[in-house]
Order: structure tokens, then C-alpha cells, then sequence
């Protein structure tokens, strides 16, 4: 029997944490109602993953080189890393040239407490694409990676022929959830989360954050591994949102960059109606919101967010 990655402890203490989130309970209904039917109970990880150093710093990357189609860059989010992607990865492996990244301070790569910025990040993710020789590229960024591929495409001399983008910051005013609201805005909060660890920030977050999908201890693994002893950091970048949103938010509507914008309409971090007012915004978006589905959509609903990257990099973005 293969032991359990976060342990008994760091489920208790999510479990209290839990206990005091009014959206737990909404996304526990809709489990008992029926939601929680697939499981994805992997014993290994299928993306071959390798290391390169940029800036003194070792990032952790993957790629599935494929000639002639579309180049598709994966960024990673939180508190997961490029692994995430698995199921989605097999899937498009024949579509597109793949590439995944786990940004600095995030999943298997080096950073520190100085990358935790919307800006830092994004002056990271040019080095990154110019690093790996990248151009014309779609960038998927979910999560804490939305900030950063909307402030790279606004304030960086891009190579990107789209963004897709889902379920993080990037708007003012932000329909965030009681538990965002909690680490953003408060000091008290964000000690909280140091004191308790990556484990139950883990635990917290699978608790919350999917519908249907139930990861493996192989995959569970890599993200303790990735985010051990490395808490205080996580909560400078949640901090760091007010900050960092003045250099997003004002420029929204100037974005010439074909978007697609995705969400789950049972998103318990960052409500959906985030979403809508980034599409209405944006001058040429396309909207996904994916029914029946957790904060992280690329794994409750692989299948769909797998058809709509594949939709979108081979046309749809041409009319968006």
C-alpha cells in the first residue's frame, strides 16, 4: 500500500481550515451530488522531464518536439508543477510541438523570494523562451502563471501568437474566494499558511480545488517535494497580487493579442465572474467556461481543455 505523501497531520489541520471555508461546503455538495466520479491514480509520471540553467538558476522543463504544427508552452501553477499536465500532454502529443516550464520559485525549479512578482516572473518567462529558442508560441497559463503571461505579452517584447489564460489574477475588481481574500489581505492569514507548511496548503487545496479528479501519490509527491520548506515564499507572491495587478489591469483593454480565456464555473478560489469581465474586456478574447468543474480545469476536465487548446491553436484564435 503506497503511503500518503501529505500524512495524517496536514490533512487534520485542512480539514479544521476547511471546516471554516464556506465554498468547501459548496464544492463537497456537489461531490456528494455525483461529481467525484474519475480517478487518475497513477503510480508513475509520464512527462520526461529535464534541467537547464538560466541566470544561475536551475529550471526544470519538458519537451515533446513534433515539426510542422503548432508550439504550445505549458507554464506551471500553484501548488502543483508541469506535471499537472499529464493527461493533457498525452492527449495533444500528436497535435503540437509541446514544451512545459515550472517558473522560477515554482514546482522543480530554483528561485527565491526576488522572482515572486508579476514582474519578475515575466522578465524570467523571455529568458526562458529565448533560452529554449521559442517562437510563434500559444502559452497556457492557469493560475498563478496568468499574471504572468498577461504581463509578459503587454510589457515584453513577446514571441507569443496567443495566451490562454484561466482561474488566477488579471482583473480589478477580483471575485476572489474567503481563503484568497484571507492570504492576500492579511498578515495574519499569511502566517498561518507558513506555520502549517506546504502539506497542508497542499492538502487544503486538493481539498478545494477539484470537482472530479483525484491525483496519485506519484504525482502528489512531486508537488510536496517542490514546495517543502519553501511556504514563505508562495504566500510573498499571493501578497504581492495588489501590487502587481497595476501593471496588468490598465492595459487589458489594449491587448491586441488573441486570447482565451477558461474557467470552472465551480471555481472555489476565484469566482467565474472574473472570467466574463476579462473576456468582456479584451478586445479579441474567446470565453471557455467549463460546467460542472473545480478551480483547476485542465485536470477535472482534461478532455475538454484539451480539445479546446487544440481547437484554439489551429484556427480559432485567427477569429477570436
Amino acid at each position: 500500500m503506497t503511503s500518503d505523501p501529505l500524512g495524517f497531520v496536514a490533512r487534520a489541520s485542512a480539514a479544521s481550515l476547511l471546516a471554516i471555508t464556506p465554498e468547501y461546503w459548496s464544492v463537497r455538495a456537489a461531490r456528494a451530488a455525483g461529481a467525484a466520479t474519475i480517478q487518475y491514480d497513477r503510480n508513475t509520471l509520464e512527462i520526461q522531464t529535464s534541467q537547464t540553467e538560466i541566470d544561475g538558476l536551475k529550471i526544470r522543463f519538458a519537451r515533446s518536439h513534433k515539426s510542422g504544427v503548432p508550439t504550445v508552452l505549458f507554464l506551471s501553477p500553484l501548488p502543483q508543477s508541469l506535471h499537472c499536465y499529464e493527461d493533457v500532454w498525452t492527449r495533444l502529443a500528436d497535435e503540437a510541438d509541446l514544451v512545459a516550464v515550472d517558473l522560477p520559485g515554482f514546482g522543480g525549479s530554483e528561485g527565491g523570494m526576488d522572482k515572486m512578482s508579476f514582474e519578475a516572473q515575466s522578465a524570467f518567462l523571455a529568458k526562458i523562451v529565448s533560452h529554449l529558442e521559442l517562437s510563434d508560441v500559444h502559452i497556457v497559463a492557469p493560475d498563478v502563471a496568468m499574471p504572468v503571461a498577461l504581463h509578459y505579452v503587454m510589457h515584453r517584447a513577446h514571441v507569443a501568437s496567443s495566451i490562454l489564460i484561466g482561474d488566477g489574477p488579471g482583473v480589478l475588481p477580483s471575485a476572489d474566494g474567503s481563503l484568497v481574500r484571507k492570504i492576500v489581505g492579511s498578515a495574519f492569514w499569511r502566517a498561518m499558511v507558513r506555520v502549517n507548511g506546504a502539506r497542508t496548503f497542499l492538502a487544503t487545496a486538493t481539498q478545494i480545488g477539484y470537482l472530479h479528479y483525484q491525483m496519485g501519490a506519484a504525482e502528489l509527491r512531486d508537488y510536496v517535494d517542490a514546495y517543502e520548506g519553501r511556504v514563505d515564499q508562495v504566500v510573498a507572491y499571493f501578497a504581492s497580487y495588489p501590487e502587481g495587478l497595476k501593471d496588468v489591469d490598465p492595459h487589458i483593454e489594449t491587448l491586441k493579442l488573441p486570447v482565451q480565456v477558461f474557467w470552472g464555473d465551480q471555481d472555489a478560489f476565484l469566482g467565474s465572474e472574473n472570467a466574463r469581465l476579462l473576456a468582456q474586456r479584451l478586445p479579441h478574447s474567446r470565453l471557455t467556461i467549463f460546467e460542472n468543474c473545480g478551480h483547476f480545469c485542465y485536470q477535472d476536465k482534461s478532455e475538454a481543455f484539451s480539445e479546446m487548446v487544440k481547437e484554439w491553436i489551429y484556427g480559432g484564435y485567427r477569429t477570436a
